[in-house]
């Protein structure tokens, strides 16, 4: 697979937006839109092709590889979508926002996210209808559990859902295009397993209209309004928030991050 990358930069502040459902966007709509090479022309908009990892900036300008399982606490760092490189976990709403703004991207919305997982053909899966094993990195072993027990009671936010070792675990998080079943038709990999994505929206009322919910989690849109979203699930999940292109979590703080959630970007063609 050729390496495709575009940069980043992760600064400060972002207003998070709402975007209206658009129809659905064809194939052959593509050829009349222009997307940057590391994206891919999907749902009316242009989508990053893969899950974003980090790189440092330095004062002198260079830029070095950012380890996957490590905070972005400070500094500043670029994000980079290419293939055959572990994505960035432990980030939050607000940094991957941060890190879209500044260069000229943004947070895909909800709705654009949904429509190019489902794709031209309105599928639960991005490779099509039904369920196929093995096709998306999902329904691994709990890390949490292997790692620091079976009570979750025990596992603290910082030392266990941000334990580094939990992305450096071989046979967990996967490079970027690893697992090359996991593909919508436009070319967009990943959008189900592997990491949670990020998307710009936050919890209110209108999630309701945006995509099916699980009855529970529609009952609780109240108690979360205000809330980040992230979308697909990531590698030890199946399809306990919905199956496939319907994951979604809406219950933790734009500034909430752990060892699960990583994002891309869009931009407008």
């Amino acid at each position: 697979m050729k390496r495709l990358s575009a940069a980043l930069v992760i600064g400060a502040g972002l207003a998070l937006a709402f975007a209206p459902a658009a129809r659905p966007v064809h194939a052959s709509d593509a050829p009349h839109r222009t997307c940057p090479a590391e994206m891919a022309f999907t749902a009316g908009t242009c989508m990053d092709r893969y899950e974003a990892r980090l790189l440092e900036r330095h004062e002198d300008g260079s830029l070095t590889p950012f380890p996957a399982f490590a905070r972005p606490k400070h500094g500043v760092f670029v994000a980079e979508s290419r293939a055959g490189v572990r994505p960035q976990g432990y980030i939050s709403q607000l940094e991957a926002a941060s890190a879209c703004q500044n260069a000229g991207k943004r947070l895909c919305t909800l709705s654009e996210w949904y429509r190019a997982c489902r794709g031209e053909h309105d599928t639960l899966y991005p490779y099509g209808a039904t369920y196929e094993r093995g096709r998306c990195n999902v329904g691994k072993p709990h890390l949490l559990s292997i790692l620091h027990g079976d009570d979750p009671q025990a596992w603290s936010y910082e030392t266990a859902f941000n334990d580094p070792e939990l992305n450096r675990r071989p046979g967990f998080l996967a490079e970027t295009g690893e697992y090359a079943g996991c593909v919508t038709s436009a070319g967009v990999f990943d959008l189900v397993g592997n990491l949670h994505e990020w998307v710009a929206d936050r919890v209110d009322a209108s999630i309701a209209q945006k995509m099916p919910l699980k009855s529970e989690i529609r009952s609780r849109i109240a108690r979360n309004t205000g809330k980040g979203v992230f979308m697909g699930g990531f590698f030890s999940t199946m399809n306990q928030h919905g199956a496939g292109c319907d994951f979604v979590t809406m219950a933790h703080e734009p500034r909430y991050h752990d060892y699960s959630t990583g994002f891309r970007c869009c931009q407008d063609p």
